[in-house]
């Protein structure tokens, strides 16, 4: 059965032999897939997933990783995570579009550029400069592991006005509501 504790410290244990970012990011993709690959050996060990949430199973400056449970229809707006991120979905779907500066623009806007549909068993990795925002399409909880390269939560972050795609600091307490409250 999935083993959180024993998932972080492999992650801490991938990211301590990494020679660099992108090596740490391939190695803790590995797990996250080993892992994914049973979603609902995942779902035992880490519990059902019942509402919206954001359970923090390790934090430290070098990695963070999540139990993200996006709420039913949750849509996040464009935002940037400034780190590497490997996320896996265990239980329902979750929708990435996928955003690209625009070039010479000062409101620092941004574009749809690509799209990634994610459902049970899913694993993708994402570099430290992309963009993505996401969406809950299914009337259910979704479940992800997420995983970090540095503190998630400390990070200097950007999001994007959903209606004028304008550039702004990320707010990670109106994301901890939209979690919280189990509603999109």
């Amino acid at each position: 059965m999935f083993d959180r504790d024993r998932f972080v410290e492999e992650c801490i244990g991938a990211v301590d032999a990494a020679a660099d970012g992108a090596s740490a990011r391939r190695a803790v993709k590995e797990l996250v897939e080993r892992a994914v690959a049973d979603p609902r050996d995942v779902e035992r060990g880490i519990g059902l997933v019942k509402g919206g949430g954001i359970d923090v199973l390790y934090r430290s400056g070098r990695l963070t990783v999540l139990n993200l449970c996006w709420p039913a229809g949750a849509v996040i707006m464009p935002h940037d995570h400034a780190m590497w991120a490997v996320i896996g979905i265990y239980s329902g779907r979750e929708d990435n579009v996928l955003w690209r500066r625009l070039p010479a623009d000062a409101r620092h806007r941004v574009e749809a550029a690509g799209a990634k549909s994610m459902g049970d068993g899913d694993v993708v990795a994402f570099g430290e400069d992309v963009i993505h925002s996401v969406i809950n399409p299914i009337p259910r909880v979704t479940g992800a592991l997420h995983v970090y390269g540095g503190d998630f939560f400390a990070a200097d972050r950007h999001e994007w006005d959903p209606e004028t795609l304008a550039e702004q600091p990320y707010d990670m307490e109106k994301v901890r509501r939209l979690f919280a409250s189990g509603q999109g």
